[in-house]
């Protein structure tokens, strides 16, 4: 027999948690760039952690920022003008963090570019049957929508 006062059981993950995977994600991407492009280094893994720790904060709080402040340059640039604003954030946490070096500009425009590659491609890979199942169904949604 079902009773409706029964709690239903959530298959997202705990909050804490998905910031963990986030966090890892993250790392691991960083890692990558660090031993694919010689323009950015990091002394230890430690320094990793804590760089992807400041660029999530920084892509958090400072980027939306920049992008608000920087949003007649982007209209006039078509969007492009955002790879400046994420080499100014990766640029700006290497500062942050002692022991993650980047050579110069350049380097943190490709490494960010990179950066924002890997982590987009772990993310597709892990994405949970959930998520899909939910992007499948608002797909659904708005076709059945859009025929009528």
């Amino acid at each position: 027999m079902i009773y409706n006062n029964q709690p239903k059981i959530s298959a997202q993950p705990h909050p804490l948690l998905k910031f963990l995977i986030k966090w890892l994600i993250s790392t691991v991407a960083l890692l990558v760039v660090v031993h694919i492009f010689s323009g950015v280094s990091s002394e230890n893994f430690l320094t990793t952690l804590i760089m992807a720790l400041v660029l999530g904060f920084l892509n958090t709080f400072l980027k939306p920022i920049l992008a608000l402040l920087a949003l007649p340059v982007m209209v006039l640039t078509l969007g492009l003008f955002m790879l400046v604003i994420n080499a100014t954030t990766f640029f700006l946490a290497a500062k942050l963090v002692h022991g993650f070096y980047v050579a110069g500009f350049g380097s943190a425009l490709w490494a960010a570019l990179l950066y924002s590659f890997i982590t987009f491609l772990i993310n597709i890979l892990i994405q949970s049957q959930d998520e899909k199942n939910y992007y499948l169904q608002c797909k659904t949604v708005y076709k059945t929508r859009k025929l009528k």
